[in-house]
């Protein structure tokens, strides 16, 4: 895969999340006492990952044609994660 469609690919999946992160703040606003700890607990869990993955796209972005091939491995394990974070809250708390 070339670098620019590349870029596209994982700032598409990190706009969709943020709209997801934002979705469960929303809801941990609502949401009573004990309930409102978890989505805290599962929004900041997410929100590190996210941040994870925009350094990553940040450097490749920086990057050389050359270099960026190197940095994919990388930045794949980070959108790997916040996958996975984002699947584990959306069966904890549903999704709307």
């Amino acid at each position: 895969m070339k670098k620019d469609p590349y870029v596209e690919k994982l700032q598409a999946k990190l706009d969709e999340w943020n709209a997801e992160i934002e979705k469960l703040q929303a809801r941990a606003r609502q949401a009573q006492a004990d309930t409102r700890i978890e989505y805290e607990e599962q929004v900041a869990e997410l929100k590190g990952k996210r941040d994870a993955l925009k350094d990553k796209l940040r450097e490749i972005r920086a990057a050389s044609d050359e270099a960026w091939e190197e940095m994919k491995k990388g930045a794949d394990e980070a959108f790997d994660r916040v996958k996975e974070a984002v699947e584990r809250a959306r069966r904890k708390f549903g999704s709307s």
